[in-house]
């Protein structure tokens, strides 16, 4: 039951592993739909990766310089 527990990983892996491949070396007339929809799915995670990093790094930013004006005014 471990043992197969264990393999778990492995066996996720080849199985998307293979999968890509598979859908790269498709030779059924698609490729041009294949391409796009690969680049607009791209495109769309670069998207929500950038606005959610960017709403990150503003709260972070505030936070940094919120703390920085906060020890510039208690300061001896």
């Amino acid at each position: 039951m471990w043992n197969k527990l264990n393999m778990l990983p492995a066996a996720f892996y080849f199985k998307l592993k293979y999968f890509f491949e598979d859908f790269k070396n498709d030779e059924r007339g698609l490729e041009v739909v294949q391409v796009v929809l690969i680049v607009l799915i791209g495109v769309l995670l670069v998207a929500l990766l950038w606005g959610v990093l960017s709403g990150w790094l503003q709260d972070l930013w505030g936070n940094i310089t919120g703390a920085a004006e906060e020890i510039t005014t208690n300061s001896w």
